[in-house]
Formats: structure tokens, sequence, C-alpha cells
């Protein structure tokens, strides 16, 4: 009997695992079937990711298994429980994916892919899933509600994706659900109330999307909710009581709706809020008692509401506070000193208010203070010299106030300081000389004060001095200061309204970047500059002032003096003889002094004569110094194809006949030293040796008589910019041609990161660094200058770059990366969208991504359309693709965390990815929804932040 149980045993067991280890085999055939089946389903290229996923000849049945793929994981059954295929392109759709054939499947992420096509109603067959992310994709459709039958879901994103329809009231089966992100969809429709009875939920986010109607008041149901975030939608109605629940909020977004009413009172009782905006909506009332005692506060925003009370009692201490936007209501009183009180403050923001009294001098003891904005209110006094303290300013703006006394000399001492608009104030006396010492510095406005005497040439030093110089209806006197045509970089230039003489300075013709000047209103005379920015100004540039003369259709001709025409005609006799004996003088030098250089050819490269090194080099022959200066004509202005902050560039045709690019670098980056000079020579060698189609061909160098030149391709269209800057040139420049200039500076870039050795970074890219060929292809220039300009490249801490384009992370850090080079390039991509510099968009949107829980600025509707440059014709479906996604990858290259910055190889590959040539929501997409890297980073914990970024 012994023997006959043992035996009933076994062949019990035998049968188990006959039936159930072929089910186990059965199931695992159906899984590898199912996957192939979806690779093959995707695009070709696509399927060319998933390398491994293929079937093996016997002897490699290991490699075969699923559970050895890339992205899949398997149980201890080898059954597939954890599908995670994240950021690496897939193009194709969920059609073909057999999701019955997973049962057992626990994680289901495909985030930031390119998925198109619907999400398919059989997904609500993955019984067991308690995690599903198919966020940042291109799906499109309607949530399916067999959503709902995902009973164990714990997190739940179809968040940057085109879904519409409304939301499902099937998702109040999600019992389990602690994270529910759907933003950034086109979803419509109200909130249903049913998701009051997901208890579990700490996360939920429907931010951008069209939902309307009121908030219900069964989201007061949710005790343990940490984030809320509702922002860019069209909520309408008051903010239900029942909000006040919610004790347990970290993050609450409420922005960019129509909500009125008033917030409640005892907001912030639970004492954790960090991040609370609320801008941009229909809100009255006071600001709550319970916000003055939120110390755990780190961000708040109540802008452009109409709230009211005294602003000195309604606002307390905050330790943690970082940023805080009041601006564009209804306040009163005087600002606090306490504000000095916030050790962390970075933005103190409260413009368009009533607020009056002067300015505390307490507020000069914000040391970590970036922006001030305190413009348009009521306050009087002298701006604090105190001022001089906030060594981190870079904005300070306060403009439209009652503001008297002197600018305080202090404000040159700041070394970030990149924005000054003091307009429409009382402020009197000069400028002091110290405002020139700001090498940052590239908007400045003092518009509408009783400032005077002359205007200081020192002025003429701030080189960065950008977007605008504006010292309208003041009093200045005396003549123009010549050396503001320094300023080479400057766009607007206004100088109206004050009690100037003298002359314009003819200088001023090199001003190439000048688009608007206004000299109304002075006592000027003479000549206008013979410039592009002149002779298109408008009349009323010109009215009011002495004799101004010239070529615009609103002066008179100048008058050419009887003088002038005996001059005239010598100078033009001088031109027909001096050319004949000099040109035959000049081949005579060349020959004798080529010859001498030939001679010498066999000796050393490394001649020393009295400290000057020769080494430029081509493909045929040296070119030596004397000869580039022949070409040039001693570097005359009519060589001189562009000006920057390094250097001039000219153009020189060789007595080989071969054309090329000479960067004669200003004297202040010449080094002498002779040592460091063959340092130079070293490195700059082994960049001649650089060879890339999207770069300028570096040929070489040369150090002579105090001069520093570098020899560079010439490429015939010029440079970016100044085809940007002309009508007639953007036009040509088409979308197509646009879009291929933007994937070859990624090209380029790209391979200096990746492919040299060691890594070059650019240091200046610009759109005056991008020069186009004939075919408008493009080619980063200048790659060799910032080496030459900083010797001890070990370290590569020496500011450089174009103001504009530099990365705000390298003002604190001094520390140069490629990331620095990845946020050049994004500001670049912008431009080339609009057709000129993006300027204070850039600013907002790079501030409003550094902070973790950061809500997005009021740019961020900001349709993309309204962006593009009105000089082409609309883009076609294709094009339009290729722009998202231009824009996109251009928004994640500005995030001012260098950390969230995509590598220029993940940029490069993303603008070669083929997309589809459709897209339905192009005409209304805003910057909000093209956030690669999502501006919500949301810190919370638990393991369920379903952030579009994660």
């Amino acid at each position: 009997m012994q023997l006959e149980g043992v035996f009933h045993f076994f062949l019990i067991f035998f049968i188990f695992h006959l039936v159930f280890g072929s089910t186990t085999l059965k199931q695992r055939d159906e899984e590898l079937e199912a996957l192939l089946q979806w690779k093959l389903s995707l695009q070709n290229n696509s399927q060319a990711l998933l390398p491994s996923w293929k079937l093996l000849p016997l002897p490699n049945t290991n490699l075969t298994n699923p559970c050895n793929w890339e992205g899949i994981t398997c149980n201890n059954a080898h059954i597939v429980n954890h599908i995670i295929l994240t950021d690496i392109g897939l193009i194709g759709t969920l059609d073909d994916f057999d999701f019955s054939s997973f049962p057992n499947l626990l994680t289901l992420d495909l985030h930031g892919n390119h998925l198109f096509g619907t999400v398919p109603p059989s997904i609500g067959k993955l019984h067991e899933l308690t995690k599903l992310n198919l966020s940042n994709n291109g799906l499109e459709g309607s949530i399916p509600k067999e959503v709902g039958k995902l009973l164990k879901l714990t997190s739940l994103s179809f968040s940057q994706n085109r879904l519409s329809g409304s939301i499902p009231t099937t998702i109040r089966n999600l019992r389990s659900l602690s994270a529910l992100n759907l933003g950034r969809n086109h979803l419509s429709g109200s909130i249903p109330s049913e998701l009051g009875e997901l208890a579990s939920l700490v996360d939920l986010q429907v931010h951008l999307n069209n939902l309307t109607g009121s908030i219900p008041t069964s989201l007061g149901d949710l005790s343990g909710l940490k984030v809320l975030s509702l922002y860019g939608n069209q909520f309408s109605g008051e903010l239900p009581k029942e909000i006040n629940k919610l004790t347990n909020l970290t993050h609450f977004f409420l922005s960019n709706n129509t909500i009125s009413g008033s917030l409640p009172q005892t907001l912030c009782h639970g004492a954790l809020l960090q991040c609370f905006c609320a801008s941009n909506n229909n809100f009255t009332g006071s600001v709550p008692k319970g916000l003055k005692n939120c110390t755990s506060l780190t961000r708040l925003r109540l802008d452009r509401n109409r709230f009211h009370g005294n602003i000195s009692e309604d606002f307390g201490v905050y330790p943690n506070l970082d940023y805080i936007d009041l601006s564009y209501n209804d306040f009163y009183g005087e600002v606090s000193p306490n504000w000095a009180k916030c050790r962390l403050l970075t933005s103190l923001k409260i413009s368009n208010n009533k607020i009056h009294g002067e300015i505390p001098t307490k507020l000069g003891e914000s040391s970590l203070l970036h922006v001030l904005d305190l413009s348009s209110n009521n306050l009087s006094g002298q701006i604090p010299k105190e001022f001089g303290n906030l060594k981190s300013l870079i904005n300070l703006t306060l403009s439209s106030n009652k503001l008297n006394g002197y600018m305080p000399q202090e404000l040159g001492a700041l070394p970030d300081l990149s924005y000054i608009d003091l307009a429409n104030n009382n402020l009197s006396g000069p400028i002091p000389k110290q405002i020139a010492d700001l090498s940052k510095l590239f908007y400045l406005n003092l518009r509408s004060n009783t400032l005077g005497e002359s205007i200081p040439i020192e002025l003429g030093n701030l080189a960065n001095l950008q977007l605008l110089l504006d010292l309208s209806d003041n009093t200045f006197s005396g003549a123009i200061p010549t050396r503001l045509a320094n300023l080479v970089k400057l766009e607007v230039l206004n100088l109206s309204h004050n009690q100037l003489s003298g002359s314009i300075p003819t200088s001023f013709v090199h001003m190439k970047s000048l688009r608007l000047v206004d000299f109304s209103s002075n006592d000027l005379e003479g000549p206008i500059p013979e410039s592009k920015a002149f002779e298109e100004a408008s009349a009323e540039a010109f009215e009011n002032n002495k004799e101004l003369c010239g070529n615009h259709t609103s002066l008179k001709s100048c008058p050419i003096q009887e003088k002038d025409k005996k001059k005239g005609a010598i100078s033009s006799l001088l031109l027909i003889v001096i050319p004949s004996f000099g040109a035959l003088f000049l081949a005579l030098c060349l020959g004798i002094k080529f010859l001498s250089v030939f001679k010498g050819e066999g000796r050393t490269n490394k001649a020393k004569v009295s400290g000057d090194l020769f080494s430029v080099w081509s493909y045929d022959k040296k070119l030596v110094y004397e000869g580039i200066r022949e070409a040039t004509e001693g570097f005359d202005d009519k060589y001189c194809i562009g000006v920057g902050s390094h250097g001039s560039v000219y153009k020189a045709k060789l007595s080989t006949g071969q054309v090329v690019a000479v960067k004669k670098l200003h004297s202040k980056h010449v080094n002498t030293n002779l040592e460091e000079q063959r340092v130079s020579e070293r490195e700059i060698t082994l960049m001649t040796k650089i060879r890339h189609r999207n770069i300028v061909k570096l040929y070489g160098f040369c150090f002579h008589a105090g001069r520093s030149l570098l020899v560079y391709e010439y490429l015939e269209r010029g440079n970016l910019a100044k085809i940007l800057r002309c009508d007639e040139l953007a036009k040509e420049l088409s979308w197509m041609r646009r879009i291929n200039i933007v994937k070859g500076v990624a090209n380029a870039l790209n391979y200096m990161h990746q492919d040299c050795v060691p890594p070059i970074i650019h240091r200046d890219i610009s759109s005056n660094n991008i020069l186009l060929d004939g075919n408008y292809d493009a080619h980063v220039s200048d790659f060799g200058t910032a080496r030459l300009m900083n010797l001890d490249s070990s370290t590569w801490t020496v500011t450089a770059g174009t103001y504009g384009y530099i990365a705000p992370d390298l003002a604190y850090t001094m520390k140069v990366t490629e990331k620095c080079d990845v946020y050049s390039f994004g500001v670049v991509t912008f431009e080339t969208i609009m057709g000129h510099h993006p300027g204070e968009l850039i600013y907002a949107l790079s501030t409003t991504s550094s902070t973790m829980c950061s809500e997005p600025s009021d740019v961020e509707p900001l349709e993309l359309r309204d962006m593009m440059d009105k000089r082409l014709p609309a883009p076609t479906a294709e094009e339009a693709e290729e722009i998202l996604t231009m824009a996109k990858l251009a928004l994640a290259c500005i995030n001012a965390n260098p950390q969230f910055r995509p590598t220029m190889k993940t940029v490069a590959q993303d603008l070669s990815t083929p997309r589809r040539a459709i897209l339905e929501s192009f005409c209304s997409i805003t910057l909000g929804r093209l956030v690669n890297l999502d501006d919500e980073q949301l810190p919370v914990q638990e393991g369920n932040n379903l952030s579009d970024s994660q």
C-alpha cells in the first residue's frame, strides 16, 4: 500500500507539471509571437532600434527568450511582467499590440517615443497591470473606457499626447490609483465628479487641456492628495470650499483659467504647501490668512488677478521662498523690508499695483535676488545705494514710478546685471560712468526722466548691449559720443527728445545690428550715416532737428560745396593715376616677398624673428601675413564683412586666387607671450584637421607684428543673423532651408562634442557664427577663437559667448560644458523659426523651468504659429511636423537647469527621425504643449510621480 501511495503521488505530480508546464510554455510562445508581431508593425527604422528582438537558430534559444530582450523583464516562471521601452524613438501604433497575450504584465511604459494612432480598447485586458505610461507620444482619439478595467493600476499617465474627448467616468473603478496624469492633451468637457472616489490618489494632473465647467466639490474628498495641477484650461466659477480639506497639498496649480471669487482662507492649513500658483484668473478679495504664515512656501504666483489688501500686512516671512509674483493686482501699502528676510528669494515681482512709499534699503540684503520688478506703482524717494550689494541681480525693473535723485553709481558693481529699466521716473543728474562696467548689460532703458549733462562716452564700452539703448525724453546735451559706434550688437537706439547738438557720428555705419533708430527733437545737423537702419527709418525719426540731411525720403540731400567739387576732381584723377603706379610697385614688392618666403621653405617652420611666429596653412602653400594684408589693402573697411566681440572679419582674395575669410582679433585679445603663442599653435594645428560638412574649415592662424589672424574658409552668403535681418534675404530662406540649417548646426555640434578627441566646446554659438554657403547649408564658424582667447584651456572657466545666447548657469558656475553649447543652440533654433532673436521669451521660459515646482510662464499659452516668421508663407504639413520638433527640442535645450538639457547627440538624432506629415493641432499648439522636459517636475517621493518628464 505504501508503494501504491508513492506511485499515486508521483503520478499526480507528473500530470500537474505536464498540464501547467505546457501552459507556461504556451504562454511564453504567445508572448514571443506577440512581441515580434508588434515589432514588425513599427516603421522600418524603428525596428532597427530593437536588434535583440529576433528568432535565432536552436543553439541560440537562450537569446530567443524574450526575457533576454531589450526592455523586457520576466518573473521566475519566465513570463513577461514588465515592458519598459522609453525615449528610444519608436515610430508606429499600438493597433497590432496583442494585449491579451500578456495576462501577467505589471508594467507597460512606452513614454517618450513617437507612437501615433489611438489607444486600443483591448488595453483593458491587462488585468494585472499596476503601471501604465504612454506619455509624450502622438496618440490621438479618446481615452478608452476600458481603462476602467485595469483595477490594479497604481499609476496612469497619458500626458503630452493629442488625446481628445472627455475623461471617462470608468476611471472611478481604479481604487488603487495613486497618480493620474492626463495633462497636455486636447481633452474637453468637465472633470468627472467620480474622480473624488479615488481615495488613494496622491497626484492628479489635468493641466493644459480644454476642460471647462467648475472644479467639482468631490475633489475635496481626496484627502491624501499632494499634487493638484489644473492650470491652462477653461475652468470657471468659484473654487469650492471643500478644497480646504486637502491639508496634504504640496503643489497646487490653478493658473490660466477664468476662476473667480476668493481663495479659501485656510489655504496651507496643513502647513505643507510649497508651490501655489493662481495667476491669470479672475480672483478677487484679500489674500488668505493661511498664506501669511505658510512658511513651507517655495513658489507663489498670484499675478494677473484682482486681489487687494495691504501688501505690507498680508505677507509674512518665508524662509524657503524662491519666487513670488504679485504683479497686476490692486495691492496697496508699502514694500515691506521683511522680503529681505526671505534669504532664498531669487525673484520678487510686484509690478502694476498701487504700492507707494520708498523702497526699503533692507532689500539690499537679498543676496540671492536675480529679478526685482517693482515697476508701474507709485514708489517715491531714491533708488537705494544698498542695491550695490545685490551681487546676483540680473534684472532690475523700476520703471513708471515717481523715483527721484541720482542713479546710484553702486549699480555698476553688479557683475551679472543684464537688464535695467528705470524709464518714466523723475531721476536727475548724469548717468554714472560706472554703468559702463556692466559687461553683461544687454538692455538699458532710461527714457522719460530728467537725466542730463552729456552722454558718457564710457557707454561705448557696453559691448553686449543688444536689445535696447533708450535715453530719450531727458535733458542730455552736447555731442553724441562717437564711441557709441562700438555697440555693434545694438538693435534699437533712441536718443530723441533731448538737447543733443552736432552731427550723428558717421562711424555709426559700423553698427551692423541696428534695426530701429530715433534722433528726433534735438539740435542735430549734417548728414545721417549711410546704413540701412538710418535709410529705412521712419520720417519721424529725424524730425524737429536743426538741419539733418542725407539719403532719406524725409530729408534733403546734403549740399556739395565748391571746395568739395575741386577735391572730388583731384581725387578722381588720383584714383586713376595712383593705382596704375601702385599696382606696378605692389606687384614688384609681392614678388620679392614671396620669393624670399619660398626660399625659406626648407627651413624650420618655427621661425622666430623679433617675437613673430608664422603658422598659417592652406592646401597648396603658406599664407603669410603680408600677403593677407596686401589682399585687404591694409585691412581696409571695404573688405570688412563682419564685426564681432573678438574681432573683425575680412574677405581676402590671395595671389593664388583662393578666397578666404580672415578674422583679425582686437588688440586686447592678442597674446604677446611667445610660449603661449606656441601652445595655441599646437591646439589650432589640431583644429585645422577637423573636417565636417557643417563646420567652416579653419586653415590656420598667424601671429605677426602684434596682430593675430585666424584664416577660415570663405562662404558667400554670409552669416544667418545678417540674412534674417534683411527682409528680401529672409524670404529666400524657406522653411525647408531653415529646417536644414538647424539640422546642420545640430550635426556640427554633435560632431564636436562626440567625435572629436578631446571634445570641442564651441562656447559662442550664435546666428553670427553660422555661415551659409551657396546652397544655404549651415557651417558653424569661430570654433577656434575661444581656444585662442584662453590659453589656459585646461580649466575652461572663462566666460565667453554672445549675450542673448549664453547659458544662464555659466554666470554662476563659470564652468563651461557641452550643455552651454546646447543652450545656445536652442536660442539659435528659436531665432531661425521666428526670424529674429527671441529676446525676453527665452528668459521667461528658461527662468520658469529652473524651479522643480515651476508652473508655466505667461508666454506658454502663446501659439507657435504666432511666433513664426511672418515673412514666409505657412509651412506644408511635412514642414510643420519638422518645425514642431525643432521648437520642442529648442525648449528642452534652453532649460535653465543644465542637467535637464539634452545632449547634442540626442538633439541630432531626434531631428533626423522621419515624422508623419500630418498634424491637426498645428494651428493651435502652444509653447506650453511643446515643453519636452516638463516644467512641472514635481517632487512627489512615493515613487508614483507621473510628471511628463518621468
